[in-house]
């Protein structure tokens, strides 16, 4: 059995692992007072469903769609706080057997509520890449940036995987490790090509290794390299956020400057160090979620280094909470900020653009009338409309699916080709 294989997302695995926590918390309940036993049950029902609620409501208040979620997480989250309330009130009245049974039963509970999650996020597709992220393992084909001297003149038919540590001078963003793919075609000779680069971001929750490990950016280039005599772009994973709670939009405000940090500080470290190509028709900003609103204000705001974006499923633009909240707390109050990263009106304050193209590609449900809807798709057919009105050349694409990693994945992998013929033309 491969176990570092079994999926995450399908399969047996987690309804097994369901079973199994239910059959312990059954198992942990075995009541010596009925009537005060009875009145704590009912308290952690009630408390339980009440918690659920309000994660429902912080969810839907950031934007993040809690009514796609499955089922199972507010299950879980509602039995947790039971087993929680059990454990507290029963710990005294316990023997040791009976608390060892009810401390595994809440563990268990919060690893399902963990496993309902990633199925709602497709975070982890499969048992192996959630133990390469939760215990940090390296990215499969890692070297060291150091070692590429020695790897110069070694064909690498998959490429490599480097570490990068991007000044911070004038941006003044703690960031975290960022990472570059090197493909086969940068080893093909004494001296790197100039290829082109594709800059990937991913949405809030995110860290800088997400596209590879959950979007499958690497994988799905060196499919694309491998019929295409090993000649794909240079990826660059840069880090939005600089830590898991921090929603920056990518702008510069007082979550971090990080327009400035990739404007200013990635793209000249990737030129300089890789001799990725210079020519803003040679690099593009790919994102999912939070990272595709990135991907098109940073080229639509900065066409002088970028002409081509791919927006999977991003926001009308930057925004935590409505327009006044998101000045409030994302601009520190300064509404000029919001003009200027606000796609739409950033485009329409430029007008005609030259030789700037996007992707557009968003999920959603079907309607009554068979009608493909979503906060996503609206976002994108809004900006979809304004960018053509200024002469950027699109592609927008609506599909069934649901707001995840795996839809993102898919998207990327569909977009390389179009990518590809507009980073090497």
């Amino acid at each position: 059995m491969n176990i570092a294989g079994m999926s995450l997302l399908h399969g047996m695995l987690v309804p097994a692992i369901e079973v199994v926590t239910g059959t312990v918390m059954v198992a942990a309940v075995r009541w010596r007072q009925p009537g005060r036993s009875m009145r704590w049950l009912l308290f952690g029902l009630v408390a339980g469903t009440g918690t659920a609620v309000v994660v429902y409501w912080m969810l839907a208040r950031q934007g993040l769609l809690p009514g796609d979620a499955p089922r199972s997480l507010w299950v879980w989250i509602t039995l947790t706080v039971l087993a929680v309330v059990l454990l507290v009130t029963g710990w005294t009245r316990f023997g040791w057997g009976r608390r060892t049974g009810a401390v595994l039963a809440t563990l268990l509970a919060v690893l399902c509520i963990g496993l309902s999650v990633n199925q709602w996020s497709g975070f982890y597709p499969s048992t192996g890449r959630a133990w390469q992220g939760l215990t940090g393992q390296p990215l499969s084909n890692e070297a060291s940036l150091r070692s590429l001297v020695e790897l110069r003149n070694i064909p690498e038919p998959n490429g490599k995987i480097i570490p990068i540590r991007v000044q911070n001078s004038t941006s003044r963003f703690h960031h975290r490790t960022e990472y570059v793919y090197l493909p086969p075609a940068w080893f093909a000779g004494p001296t790197p090509p100039q290829l082109p680069a594709l800059i990937l971001i991913g949405g809030v929750i995110t860290t800088p290794e997400d596209w590879v490990r959950s979007g499958g950016a690497v994988a799905a280039v060196q499919d694309f390299a491998a019929t295409h005599h090993g000649q794909a772009p240079i990826l660059v994973f840069v880090d939005p956020t600089g830590g898991l709670s921090n929603d920056t939009e990518c702008v510069d405000g007082p979550h971090g400057n990080v327009d400035t940090h990739i404007t200013k500080e990635v793209r000249p470290y990737v030129i300089s160090a890789f001799g990725a190509a210079p020519d803003p028709a040679r690099w593009a900003v790919a994102g999912w979620s939070m990272g595709g609103t990135c991907a098109v204000d940073l080229t639509v705001e900065h066409s002088d280094l970028f002409h081509t974006f791919v927006d999977i499923s991003g926001d009308q633009g930057p925004n935590i909470g409505d327009r006044n909240q998101t000045v409030a707390d994302l601009y520190g109050g300064h509404a000029d900020q919001w003009a200027r990263f606000d796609p739409a009106t950033a485009m329409a304050g430029h007008g005609r653009y030259d030789n700037v193209a996007g992707w557009f590609q968003a999920e959603g449900h079907r309607t009554v009338g068979h009608r493909l809807t979503s906060p996503q798709i609206r976002a994108a057919t809004a900006l979809n409309t304004v960018a053509q009105a200024n002469n950027i050349a699109t592609v927008f694409l609506q599909q069934p699916g649901r707001h995840t990693w795996p839809f993102a994945a898919n998207a990327f992998r569909q977009s390389l080709p179009w990518l590809n013929s507009r980073l090497c033309n």
